[in-house]
């Protein structure tokens, strides 16, 4: 029997037809369709029922009474019936020719300065303190904490009590017989935002070594090990490895504590006053807006004091993210990259 395969030709089959083995290179089967999928309506719909409520919140609270203030700034209105004398832009032509204003706007400003550089340094040097294994380490934890924790209205009454001419503060400097340098902390104007500094730093020093403890406890151990090993001494490890890991925890929480400054009202109302604030040059955006609008029975006036705040905050806020925490909402993003 001869051998004959060589004379036969086998046929392969595909999308574009028949064709020949021997003859010629085989055409490749085109992709196959997959079939388009409709919208996923049970996954959307747990979305709607889980950030419904929030949403729903948040446009009830907090963007609904934008609005309506912003509203109500175009009105010299008292606080009650229906708004009806429209002044238009009055009102926040007002404010921004107000000196008691621009005198505000610097106290918030020097605040969120200030609030930086001392908590700042003062809560990392605690954290990388606290971080170490020491004997009653849980019982410092708590002690720096419980200031933050504590209600303003307590705060700020104990600390004025002190703080007075005739307070416990002075009656200490006079006991140890530095009698010249007793002040009057609350309202002589040299001393007295030095004096509102330290009680916030008091006050809200214990949110950041809190949130500084946190982010070390997150860095591994390896790294201050390998480091160690090559020679690195403390401070260099602190400098190169420690400092820069805690970035992003140092950054949110430098975001937290600007906003923060720029609404600060209570400590300085609760301690000043509506009168003395502005005449001992602890005045706010937001007592002056307390002071001329609902103390004044004001309340178009009050309410675009309170745009002005919301913008600036939001401008601050807008621009922080933007050229601050860029890198660290990259970083935790993860649609939308384009693959290697």
């Amino acid at each position: 029997m001869s051998d004959t395969l060589g004379e036969n030709t086998l046929t392969t089959t595909s999308p574009e037809g028949p064709s020949r083995a021997g003859g010629g290179a085989t055409t490749a089967p085109s992709p196959v369709r997959r079939p388009r999928r409709g919208p996923d309506w049970r996954k959307r719909g747990e979305i709607a029922l889980l950030t419904g409520p929030a949403v729903i919140m948040f446009l009830a609270f907090v963007i609904f009474p934008v609005i309506m203030a912003a509203y109500y700034g175009f009105y010299r209105w008292k606080g009650f019936g229906p708004p009806t004398d429209f002044v238009g832009l009055d009102n926040y032509l007002a404010i921004f020719q107000d000196d008691t204003f621009h005198d505000a706007l610097l106290h918030n400003g020097f605040i969120v300065v200030m609030s930086l550089v001392l908590q700042g340094p003062a809560a990392i040097a605690l954290a990388l303190l606290l971080n170490q294994r020491m004997r009653g380490r849980s019982l410092v934890r708590v002690l720096i904490f419980v200031p933050y924790v504590i209600s303003e209205v307590i705060v700020g009454t104990g600390w004025s009590l002190m703080l007075r001419t005739t307070g416990a503060f002075n009656a200490v400097l006079e006991r140890i017989g530095l009698d010249a340098l007793t002040l009057d902390w609350l309202a002589n104007p040299d001393v007295a935002i030095w004096s509102l500094m330290i009680i916030i730093t008091w006050k809200y020093i214990g949110f950041a070594v809190i949130l500084f403890l946190a982010g070390l406890q997150s860095i591994p151990e390896e790294l201050f090990e390998a480091a160690a090993i090559d020679g690195a001494s403390y401070w260099q490890i602190q400098r190169r490895i420690t400092l820069p890991l805690l970035g992003p925890t140092i950054r949110i929480w430098a975001f937290l504590s600007i906003i923060g400054s720029l609404q600060l009202f209570d400590l300085v109302y609760i301690i000043w006053g509506q009168y003395v604030a502005a005449t001992a040059g602890t005045s706010t955006m937001a007592t002056y807006m307390v002071v001329n609008g609902r103390n004044a029975a004001n309340y178009g006036f009050g309410n675009a004091v309170a745009v002005v705040l919301f913008l600036i905050s939001l401008v601050v806020a807008l621009v922080y993210q933007r050229y601050v925490l860029r890198r660290d909402t990259e970083g935790a993003l993860t649609e939308g990259k384009k693959k290697p």
